[in-house]
């Protein structure tokens, strides 16, 4: 519509403007025309091709030139150079020189009327040219429409960007509670049948055929304990809502640990991430205890305080040789990672004091 408007003033312009010739006035007239109208149809140009400086440079000349094509043409629609610049002097620069400059166009063009410095006095009255620069204010708002709508089309590509970034970072989260949820699950199940095969190897040198039927028997129930365990880990990757007490007892006492739990507080319910997290700390600290300290007594208990819920896991020192190789180094940054999703803290070492000494202590505190 602007592009349209723009030619048609042009096309007004040629077909009233008079005289316009090749000698004498009408050949300046014709001339000033060419650069009111090429002034006129730069409004074209992207604002990011034409610094503001150069911006105010080319408006200012298009308003003199205005101004004299207003006070030589003795006819036609000259003054509509002078009206339409003024607007996109409104447009295109700063509240404050747009104020400046229109108000330069409206002294210009009222002064030549006035003054009457050209035949075109006998056609306009001088107050005309001192409107000129009035639509400076149209050219105002519709700046500041632009600006307001390009602010809210940044504000929603942020608001974008932003979501995107979550979206990810969301994605990156799930990642790595699956990859814990299958790195604990792992562990812990082919930990414990790869020392009953060891074992079962070492036995069959011995000839001891008892001792080995019965490694390979615990063998075949730590898979099913495995498969039981992978169910587990599906369920809580669906989240759904396991009961804590009851499955840290069927953990425990499929580890080998019956009895050896031990409740306090007042049970309440947990959260659905939590049970998650606590039972997955749980399976580590059985991992780590029966890879480091196997044969070593294992007690488990569960602290439901008025502000907290801890879970301590403590093992007593190996009462057999260890199996050689050592661990990924992934299970206590799994656990304290957990911890710290849940707003808690973790503590992993040996107990030097009180009736535990000398028991190694996996303790998980996380607020109520």
């Amino acid at each position: 519509m602007q592009w349209v408007v723009s030619l048609a003033v042009v096309v007004a312009g040629a077909l009233t403007i008079r005289p316009m010739g090749f000698g004498g006035r009408g050949l300046v007239v014709a001339l000033l025309f060419v650069v009111n109208s090429a002034a006129l149809l730069a409004r074209r140009l992207p604002e990011h091709r034409v610094s503001p400086r150069l911006a105010l440079v080319w408006l200012t000349l298009g308003v003199v030139a205005a101004a004299a094509l207003i006070g030589l043409s003795s006819s036609g629609t000259g003054y509509l150079f002078a009206f339409f610049l003024a607007g996109h002097i409104g447009y295109r620069l700063e509240t404050r020189p747009a104020l400046v400059l229109a108000g330069f166009c409206s002294l210009l063009c009222g002064a030549v009327l006035y003054l009457r410095l050209g035949p075109g006095h006998e056609l306009l009255p001088w107050m005309v040219g001192l409107a000129a620069g009035s639509p400076v204010l149209i050219g105002i708002v519709n700046r500041s429409h632009r600006q307001a709508v390009r602010a809210a089309i940044e504000a929603a590509e942020s608001a974008e960007r932003a979501a995107r970034a979550e979206a990810r970072t969301a994605v990156l989260t799930e990642r790595g509670r699956i990859a814990r949820d299958v790195h604990d699950v792992l562990a812990h199940s082919l930990a414990g049948i790869n020392m009953q095969l060891e074992l079962a190897d070492a036995l069959i040198d011995t000839g001891d055929l008892e001792k080995v039927r019965e490694a390979h028997a615990k063998a075949h129930g730590l898979v099913k304990e495995s498969l039981r365990q992978a169910q587990w880990t599906v369920h809580a990757l669906r989240e759904d809502a396991l009961p804590l007490r009851e499955t840290l007892t069927a953990m425990l006492a499929s580890s080998g640990h019956r009895d050896v739990l031990t409740v306090t507080g007042t049970v309440r319910e947990v959260p659905a991430q939590a049970v998650q997290h606590l039972l997955r700390i749980a399976q580590e600290a059985l991992t780590n205890a029966a890879r480091h300290a196997p044969g070593g007594a294992v007690a488990a208990e569960l602290e439901f305080g008025p502000a907290s819920t801890a879970l301590r896991i403590r093992n007593r020192p190996a009462t057999r040789p260890a199996a050689p190789g050592a661990g990924s180094g992934m299970g206590l940054i799994g656990m304290r990672e957990r911890v710290a999703l849940l707003g808690g803290t973790l503590t992993a070492g040996p107990v030097t004091e009180g009736p535990y000494q000398g028991d190694w202590q996996v303790e998980a505190v996380i607020p109520r």
